[in-house]
């Protein structure tokens, strides 16, 4: 049971680091890609457990942009390097391989089955992405809500 926590938290995190690594990513952000990466999975993974893959997928996403657009106004740099490397985990490639392989080798029934979760799973991330991504970017800053608790008592 710890083993497979720990491995939860270790393997997200460094298997976003590396992805980050692997596309160039200045290297003080490799940590919050890191964490980016792991609270995504986290959620993810722990959703799992209570609703389906794709619900699991949009929760997941919901938590990688969130964090990515705080860190994104706290690091006054573009969301695309924490959110592209913080998706890296909840990306269903394995269901895209394995419905491409059943495909190959005659198994339509479960290339149909494989294809729709994998389909349900980049629906859901895309929708996460879509709906954090529309809110506007002054309401991530401190700056913000500050000025906001002051004009209210003023006025």
């Amino acid at each position: 049971m710890i083993k497979e926590v720990i491995t939860s938290l270790i393997c997200p995190f460094f298997g976003t680091i590396g992805y980050a690594v692997m596309f160039q990513v200045p290297k003080k952000y490799y940590v919050s890609c890191g964490l980016t990466g792991m609270l995504g999975w986290i959620v993810y993974h722990t959703a799992n457990m209570r609703v389906s893959a794709g619900v699991s997928a949009f929760l997941g996403a919901l938590v990688v942009v969130l964090f990515s657009r705080m860190l994104t106004v706290r690091m006054k740099c573009p969301i695309t390097i924490f959110l592209v490397s913080g998706i890296f985990p909840l990306v269903p490639g394995a269901g895209i391989y394995f419905t491409a392989y059943y495909f190959v080798t005659n198994h339509f029934a479960r290339a149909a089955a494989q294809g729709m979760e994998s389909v349900k799973i980049a629906f859901g991330i895309v929708l996460g992405i879509v709906l954090v991504v529309s809110v506007p970017r002054d309401l991530f800053s401190w700056s913000y809500w500050k000025e906001k608790r002051i004009r209210k008592k003023q006025g």
